[in-house]
């Protein structure tokens, strides 16, 4: 690998559309993100359909190392190590811009986007998503990515937060703001389908991640209605926020909407409410307070 990524995320926006992929594809790296929490294997979903040329990125193997304790999430974050071997393995070099893209609105595609942002290098969701993409969809696998060398490097205690901190936050010790990306039913504890306990950090504030988009087009929605809609909610480049999810994948959603709205990049909680509420000694509230 050649060069320094250190601000090569500057390069691209956090979101670029169809027609600028379309516009720049020969210089892009695609990837599939797609994850589906009830089970279904992504990987038969990708050879059923994908962009051409597309690659295929595991989100349980790629962008997450399971073998660490419950409190660090159903998706911990990988070590650098892990995430380097990882890029490179998949041909992602670090220099070259990725283009990321899911079936649900960038949901999943985000984290990818959020892990390579976060060390400096160009990523962006596809607006919209392979619903968007005008042309025709590939069937099968592709042929496997020429591996390529990606410098690991530390994840930024600037761009990811812990528990401790998010805890300090929570209690009111830390000046801060933390966004809960979930449903609203699940952030009022009134279902929890997969995690220890329902209900949400104390403190926490509901910025469901699905209220980025545009219902009908399945879009983001214009950057100026989003910083309406993330200062409403408290966000400005003189508070600290943090978000979180079920397990830090479509957190990613809001971190790149509030970039995307022209404010800082927030933090993100990775272990997220799996992690936080796996672990007795954390606190839970519920309700809309």
């Amino acid at each position: 690998m050649s060069g320094s990524t250190q601000d090569a995320s500057t390069v691209l926006p956090p979101i670029v559309s169809t027609e600028w992929l379309a516009a720049n594809r020969p210089n892009v790296i695609v990837a599939d993100v797609r994850w589906y929490l009830d089970g279904r294997p992504a990987r038969v979903e990708f050879e059923a359909g994908h962009v051409a040329g597309a690659v295929f990125v595991d989100m349980d193997t790629d962008l997450s190392d399971h073998g660490q304790p419950a409190a660090m999430g159903r998706h911990p974050l990988p070590s650098p190590e892990y995430f380097a071997a990882a890029m490179g393995r998949l041909g992602i070099d670090g220099n070259t811009p990725v283009v990321a893209y899911d079936d649900s609105g960038g949901a999943t595609a985000g984290r990818l986007v959020v892990m390579l942002r976060s060390l400096g290098c160009p990523a962006a969701i596809l607006d919209g998503g392979m619903r968007a993409w005008p042309g025709a969809l590939a069937g099968g696998p592709e042929a496997p990515p020429v591996p390529v060398v990606f410098r690991s490097r530390p994840w930024p205690a600037d761009r990811f937060a812990t528990a401790d901190e998010v805890g300090s936050v929570s209690e009111g010790r830390q000046p801060g703001l933390l966004l809960d990306a979930r449903s609203g039913d699940r952030y009022r504890g009134e279902s929890e389908p997969i995690d220890p306990r329902a209900g949400h950090v104390p403190g926490a504030v509901n910025a469901p991640w699905a209220a980025n988009l545009d219902g009908a087009t399945g879009r983001f929605l214009p950057a100026a209605h989003l910083q309406d809609r993330y200062a409403s909610l408290g966000v400005s480049d003189t508070v600290d926020v943090v978000c979180y999810c079920g397990s830090g994948v479509s957190a990613c959603a809001d971190v790149l909407a509030i970039e995307h709205a022209g404010f800082r990049p927030p933090r993100l909680f990775v272990p997220s409410w799996s992690g936080w509420s796996s672990d007795p000694d954390r606190p839970v509230a519920a309700g809309d307070g």
